[in-house]
């Protein structure tokens, strides 16, 4: 199993001048030592105007500067917004390319919709067509990475002439690609398409089993990839913070994480915003027990188990809202799980609410040192194994496309799937 770390750039008011500054280069740092310690993938999203929840809106500026200083650690747009009203086509494939360049061929390249007013509003873009764009540019951009020049493209929603894009990526056909899911829906047609799927739903161990199991078999199935490679896994996103002693780690790490849940809801759920002014801090430490995110001791969880929790969503165990928050053998348990459930990485969530740099670090120490050794020791033969057995599979979704491409892009497109 590999373990990724996870960025938005939270920042709950009030802010102060040197605010964003602070959280972007604490983030810089903590991607360093994730580099260094041995993590897999630094993911980092791409929103707009959702003030508290992400001050994530040029991910390739921030990823650039992660490539750029870091060796190992793969960097992850998780995920870059397709929509032509967000990102013309033309433009991600070059900034994808250029950036597997700066990385020396380390991107993972995640795509979506995105989902919340704010940004669809922003960007004037209809709800009902946001579904209809993906699946339009996906396969464009995928296209535009591989093909020298580019064939063209005439659409609904965007079109364009036969144009070289460049630079291309330095993984060919091009990064591994991805999709983000928030439900079972998604997590099928990640799979219908060859895509990996990036969940961004809060989901325990018996859940991810069956998404895992319904991925897996709709990628067996798969009949219309969206990329040129196809790129079977799985990952799942939960919260994280890792100290000998449960109590300490659940005061780190808890309340970032609620935040984290209760401005997602805000956004794209219940809230009311006003850009500029509304609070989501203070609502949220208002409002926050009525919404399932009263504060936790490792006392009252004990004393609750997980058959009264119904109002203590982190209450009764290592559950999808409370995650990996807790001491290295709670959380080894619980990343077994996973890893049983056949989850292929775990995308941590720290930097959350007002979660502390230096907890943070030190968290992500403690868990290299005595939790990841185990996995990391597993995951070569998890890795050899999967790929034997949807071998047929993906030498098949790498024929599928009958495309004009270069000798080198056509020699490399069974090794970059395979690898």
């Amino acid at each position: 199993m590999r373990f990724s770390i996870f960025y938005e750039h939270q920042l709950p008011r009030p802010w102060d001048d040197g605010a964003e500054a602070r959280i972007v280069h604490e983030a810089l740092e903590q991607v360093q030592l994730a580099d260094k310690l041995g993590f897999s993938t630094v993911w980092e999203v791409e929103h707009h105007f959702l003030e508290e929840y992400s001050h994530s809106s040029a991910p390739e500026v921030f990823l650039s500067a992660c490539a750029a200083t870091t060796q190992n650690i793969r960097i992850g747009h998780g995920i870059v917004p397709v929509l032509p009203g967000y990102n013309h086509p033309a433009r991600v494939a070059e900034r994808i390319g250029t950036l597997d360049i700066i990385s020396n061929g380390r991107v993972e390249f995640g795509t979506g919709e995105t989902s919340s007013d704010m940004e669809l509003g922003g960007f004037e873009i209809e709800r009902a067509d946001k579904r209809a764009m993906w699946e339009e540019a996906v396969p464009e951009i995928a296209k535009m990475m591989a093909q020298s020049p580019y064939e063209g493209h005439t659409g609904k929603f965007f079109s364009m002439p036969a144009r070289n894009v460049v630079p291309k990526p330095m993984q060919r056909p091009h990064p591994p690609m991805w999709v983000a899911c928030s439900q079972r829906d998604t997590i099928l047609m990640a799979g219908q398409r060859g895509l990996g799927a990036l969940s961004f739903s809060f989901i325990d161990p018996d859940e991810a089993r069956q998404w895992v199991s319904d991925y897996y078999a709709a990628f067996e199935a798969c009949t219309d990839p969206a990329g040129l490679a196809p790129n079977p896994n799985i990952a799942v996103t939960t919260g994280f913070m890792c100290h000998r002693d449960e109590q300490t780690a659940i005061d780190r790490g808890l309340d970032g994480f609620h935040f984290f849940a209760y401005s997602l809801l805000h956004y794209y759920a219940f809230g009311t915003h006003t850009p500029g002014a509304t609070d989501i801090w203070t609502q949220f430490e208002e409002n926050r027990e009525e919404m399932g995110f009263a504060k936790l001791t490792a006392t009252v969880q004990a004393a609750v188990g997980s058959e009264g929790a119904e109002n203590l969503v982190s209450a009764g165990g290592l559950d999808s809202l409370r995650g990996c928050i807790g001491t290295p053998d709670q959380i080894r348990e619980f990343v077994r799980a996973y890893e049983d459930a056949g989850v292929d990485e775990l995308i941590f969530v720290s930097q959350a609410g007002r979660n502390r740099h230096e907890d943070i670090c030190e968290s992500m120490e403690l868990f290299a040192k005595e939790v990841m050794p185990e996995f990391a020791e597993r995951a070569p033969e998890r890795e050899a194994s999967k790929r034997e057995r949807y071998a047929e599979t993906i030498e098949r979704l790498q024929n599928f496309h009958n495309l004009d491409l270069t000798p080198e892009v056509t020699a490399t497109v069974q090794a970059a799937a395979s690898a």
